[in-house]
Order: structure tokens, then sequence, then C-alpha cells
């Protein structure tokens, strides 16, 4: 079973799904992150309750699966392969940004392309997600803090993120990324994971999460020392190499295309790109 928010005529649910059917949980714990801090045992246990009561998927619309509360912390240049594309030298600590809630939509609805800009690259991304609140983790005890991991298309506007050296700009566009399709819960070893991307059935980023510079115990300890993680909260590891602005000719997003993000055995993460529409 996968964890998930959705949306169902017209209100929003968090819940376990097994692709077929998805299974409310927000009437026993109100929201997704209350659900996470009370652990895969007991969330297994209230969706055998649920039994019965199950909506098909194609009735919902999926949603991100992260509350508007909870933090999206997300990592720069950490895959090996990726700092030598960029011709960057390799950083002493992790580099991390902020993105908001709403710069994010869900599995199967659109991203958006800027109008402001030509430039709009994709970003493939494994995200852990936080099921424990602490702080001044130790690496050793980070991975008994991981709920599960979900898919990420982080994705950039690259002229906007160059303006300054703070990329916040280019990383926060409306509905520029995407994340789902839902939660797998933890349970595997990170490392063995494969990352893919696609553009319209492409392949454009294919690469193993053992390739991370700073992997996942040592981004939660890292993190944990200057601010509390809680349950719901999310850590986004970073693209690996292939992103288009550093082809030849540069690869960007434009309307129609079709972006893919996914990670073994956690689904795909399946977004159309369509262009912004300014309000008269």
């Amino acid at each position: 079973m996968r964890i998930a928010r959705y949306t169902h005529q017209g209100q929003c649910h968090w819940g376990l799904t097994d692709e077929k059917q998805v299974f409310s949980l927000d009437a026993r714990w109100p929201t997704l992150d209350q659900g996470l801090a009370q652990g895969t045992d007991a969330l297994l246990r209230a969706a055998k309750d649920a039994a019965g009561t199950g909506i098909p998927v194609d009735q919902i619309q999926w949603l991100p699966p992260v509350e508007a509360h909870s933090k999206i912390l997300c990592v720069g240049l950490n895959y090996g392969r990726h700092v030598q594309e960029t011709g960057k030298s390799q950083a002493d600590h992790p580099s991390l940004f902020l993105r908001h809630l709403d710069s994010f939509v869900g599995h199967e609805q659109a991203i958006v392309k800027p109008v402001h800009s030509g430039q709009f690259d994709y970003e493939g991304e494994l995200v852990v997600v936080i099921g424990r609140e602490g702080r001044h983790i130790a690496p050793e005890q980070a991975m008994d803090y991981v709920a599960g991991y979900t898919c990420m298309a982080e994705n950039s506007v690259r002229d906007f993120q160059k303006h300054t050296t703070q990329v916040t700009a280019g990383k926060n566009f409306a509905s520029s990324g995407s994340i789902g399709p839902w939660i797998t819960p933890a349970g595997v070893d990170p490392a063995t994971l494969q990352l893919t991307t696609r553009l319209n059935g492409q392949t454009v980023q294919d690469a193993s999460v053992s390739d991370l510079i700073f992997p996942i115990p040592t981004l939660i300890a890292y993190i944990s020392t200057f601010c509390v993680l809680r349950p719901g909260d999310l850590i986004a590891t970073g693209t690996p190499e292939g992103i288009g602005s550093k082809r030849t000719p540069p690869l960007f997003m434009k309307e129609g295309d079709i972006l893919e993000v996914s990670v073994s055995g956690m689904g795909v993460l399946r977004t159309p790109v369509i262009n912004e529409q300014l309000s008269s």
C-alpha cells in the first residue's frame, strides 16, 4: 500500500492506495503528517478497517503528498556526475534551498511553462519523507526518521535561477514542478534505487541514487542541526546528470511535452507541460 493525498468530489483527503483504489484515513487522523507520525503498521491496520470503502482512482485527482504547513527542502548539486557536467567543484556542505507548495502539482496534473522564460528545464529527483520529529539527529539514527519516499520533478527556470547567487526565483514559479504520485513506505536501501527521467518517452536522466555526494543520513543529520524536522517534511535529494541546459543544443520543455520521473518500485510521476496563461 502507498500513502497519498487526493481530491474527491471537491474535497481534499489523504489515505492509502493500492493504485486501483484509495482508502481515506482522514476521519481518524485529519492530516497526512499526523498519519505519518503513527507509523506504517498503524496505517495498514487502519486501512484494513477501511476495506470495502475504497474509491476507484479514476474518480480522484492526485495531489502532492505534502501538507501546506510542511517544509520542502531541496538539495542542489548532489550527484557527482551532475556536478561534473556543470563544471562546478564539489562542495564541503550540502547546498540547500526551500520551495513553496504552490510551486508543485500532483501526478497527472499539468506543469506550467512560465511566459517570461524559454528555459524551463526538467529535474527528476528522489524525495525523502520524514516520519518522526527530531533535531540534532545523528547520521547513524537518521534512517529511523524516514517514513518513506516519493518522486519529484523539481524542474528549474534556468535564466531566473541565475539572475543572482540565490536560486529562489528560478525554483518557485507557480505549478512548475510536481510531486508524487504517492509515498512509498520505507523499507529499501535507497542506495540501490535507480532514478529515471523521460521527456516524451526518451530517457534524459538515468542514475543510481548511490551517486549521491551527500547520502540521505548525512542530509538528515545536517538539516536537523539548524531546524526541527517533523512528520511530513520533504527532503528532495538532488538531480543527476543529463539536465537540458547542459545539452548541445539545450533541451528545454515546451507546451505539449510529457515529463515522467520514476524511481525503482515507486511508480511513475507523469505530468504534461502547458504554457502559462496571463490574466487579462
